[in-house]
């Protein structure tokens, strides 16, 4: 039986936590679940369960990476190598589309973040042509939206990987099982956890270890600022709800900039450049219930 056009399935698979929705093209959504994120096949099969009575038309999907995204590729949608276990090499599109089935379109949950939250600034008349989207989580990731479509090279963005100069008084070895101290590995939530002795969530704002946070996030944004020169950084994930941390990267990036961009002049320009996400903790179910939603070159869904 042929799903209903004009309903689509949205899912976000992130490190820790699967999110899946059904919603409208003007961004309503209908329903919604989350869950752990498990072994790939039973998140795949709890998706389906999810999703089947709903007859969606199509289904968009924000996924963790690094995952191939080129349509044109016979592995698009495959996992590559990734510090989430068990799921390297896994096809979650061809996957996805067995168990539904409807046309599945995948995209990283960062970039997926990136263009829904473009959207959202363009609809609040905020000049938002080139985004980035960061989330700082269980891991961290890097998404880049340029006039509404997500950029892709020779694969896609994995900024939570740049090598970054050691934040002063931090001993932390690096958790990233491929890099040991690059980004992700000394600013992720683990790596938090492993300073503070506590989850993140729970590390009081206090702590030292958000100094060194900051640090390295600050450290990014500088970098970020060089190469793309974004009109907008949009800073989200579970780390960043910490109070007092996305001010802190503003201040010491504008400090590392030492006045050399403008758009890093001082800790004020930083408050425009960088910001909270607009949609909050939705940024990449909508991103995935917009690609569910768009039309290709041949008009289909």
């Amino acid at each position: 039986m042929p799903g209903d056009p004009t309903r689509f399935g949205a899912l976000e698979t992130g490190g820790t936590t699967t999110r899946v929705a059904v919603g409208t093209a003007d961004g309503s959504l209908l329903a919604r679940d989350a869950f752990p994120t498990g072994a790939p096949a039973g998140t795949v099969a709890r998706v389906a369960v999810f999703l089947a009575p709903h007859r969606v038309g199509a289904l968009g999907v924000a996924a963790f990476g690094p995952i191939d995204v080129e349509k044109t590729s016979p592995t698009y949608g495959t996992l590559l190598a990734t510090p989430k276990a068990g799921w390297s090499s896994f096809p979650l599109r061809g996957e996805l589309e067995r168990a539904l089935p409807v046309r599945v379109k995948v995209e990283t949950d960062v970039n997926a973040a990136a263009l829904a939250e473009q959207a959202a600034a363009k609809l609040a008349g905020v000049d938002a042509r080139t985004l980035v989207y960061v989330t700082v989580g269980t891991g961290v990731g890097v998404g880049v939206a340029l006039d509404g479509e997500a950029h892709h090279g020779a694969l896609h963005p994995e900024g939570g990987h740049l090598l970054v100069a050691r934040a002063k008084g931090d001993v932390l070895a690096g958790l990233c099982p491929f890099h040991g101290d690059c980004l992700e590995g000394l600013a992720s939530g683990a790596a938090i956890a492993a300073r503070a002795g506590v989850p993140a969530e729970r590390a009081s704002p206090s702590l030292d270890v958000w100094r060194i946070e900051a640090e390295y996030l600050a450290q990014l944004v500088v970098a970020i600022v060089g190469f793309l020169a974004p009109h907008q950084i949009v800073l989200g994930g579970g780390v960043m709800k910490t109070p007092g941390l996305l001010e802190r990267v503003r201040v010491r990036a504008a400090e590392l900039a030492r006045g050399y961009s403008p758009l890093l002049a001082d800790a004020e320009r930083a408050r425009s450049l960088l910001v909270a996400p607009r949609l909050g903790d939705d940024s990449g179910l909508m991103g995935a219930l917009k690609l569910a939603s768009s039309r290709d070159a041949e008009g289909r869904q």
